[in-house]
C-alpha cells in the first residue's frame, strides 16, 4: 500500500511585527523583479488617466488602450466630452464591455469635471470620489500618478488575490483589505506597490495557474506550490 503523503500544515499567521517583516521582504523582492513596474493605461493627463480607468472595470488595460486613442481624438478634453452625445461615446467604447454604464460615468464625469471644478481633474480624494463612476480604488489611481500623491494603496483583483496568497491579510473587501496594507508598507511606496503586484499578478501569480516554480517568493510565500 501506497504511503499516505503528508498533510500540509497551514502556516501560522504573522502578526506584528513579524507580519510588517514579511510584507517589506516581498516588496523589495518585487521591486527587484519588476524594476520598470508601472500603469499600464496610456494616457497623457489626469483627465486620460481618469477615464480610462473608469472604461478598465472588468476589461484589460491592453484592450482599453485600443479604445481610448479615438476616444480622446474626437474628444480629447473634458469640456469636448461634456458636449458628445451618449450613444457616439457608447459606439467608440463598445469593446471595454458594460459600455452602456461606462458610457454615462464618462459623460457624467467630464460634465461634473466642467461644471464644478473649471475643466480639470480634482486633486483631492474627497472631491473625485464624487465624480460619476469613480471609487476609491480609481480616485488611488488618479491621485498616485497623475498626481504623484500616495493617498492609499489601490486594490484591484490582482493585488485583492496577491494579498490573501501573501499571508498580508484575510479580508476580501477592497477597502478593507486597503486598510490592512496601508500599515505594512512605507506611504511613499504605496502608488508603486500596486504596479508591483499587478504586475506579479499578471506575469507570474495568475489566478487559476500560479506559476510558482518561476517565482522569486516561492520560499517565503505560505501559498507556494511545491
Amino acid at each position: 500500500m501506497a504511503a499516505k503523503k503528508p498533510a500540509t500544515r497551514r502556516p501560522a499567521r504573522l502578526r506584528g511585527d513579524a507580519l510588517r517583516a514579511h510584507a517589506l521582504e516581498i516588496q523589495r523582492r518585487l521591486a527587484a523583479t519588476y524594476p520598470d513596474a508601472h500603469c499600464e493605461l496610456t494616457h497623457r493627463n489626469p483627465f486620460e488617466l481618469a477615464v480610462a480607468t473608469v472604461l478598465s472595470a472588468q476589461c484589460t488595460d491592453a484592450r482599453v488602450n485600443m479604445v481610448t486613442p479615438e476616444l480622446f481624438r474626437r474628444w480629447p478634453t473634458p469640456q469636448a466630452l461634456a458636449q458628445a452625445s451618449l450613444e457616439a461615446i457608447e459606439a467608440v467604447i463598445k469593446s471595454t464591455g458594460f459600455y452602456r454604464n461606462k458610457a454615462k460615468s464618462i459623460l457624467g464625469l467630464a460634465q461634473q469635471v466642467v461644471a464644478t471644478h473649471g475643466g480639470e481633474i480634482p486633486t483631492e480624494m474627497d472631491a473625485l470620489v464624487r465624480l460619476p463612476g469613480i471609487g476609491r480604488k480609481t480616485a488611488n489611481v488618479v491621485l498616485g500618478n497623475a498626481f504623484g500623491r500616495n493617498e492609499g494603496i489601490v486594490v484591484d483583483t490582482h493585488v485583492a488575490r496577491l494579498s490573501a496568497r501573501f499571508g498580508l491579510t484575510r479580508e476580501t473587501d477592497p477597502v478593507k483589505i486597503e486598510q490592512a496594507l496601508i500599515p505594512l508598507f512605507p506611504r511613499e511606496s504605496w502608488t508603486q506597490l500596486s504596479h508591483l503586484m499587478i504586475w506579479h499578478g499578471r506575469r507570474t501569480c495568475a489566478a487559476l495557474r500560479p506559476r510558482c516554480g518561476d517565482c522569486v517568493l516561492v520560499d517565503c510565500c505560505p501559498s507556494a506550490a511545491l
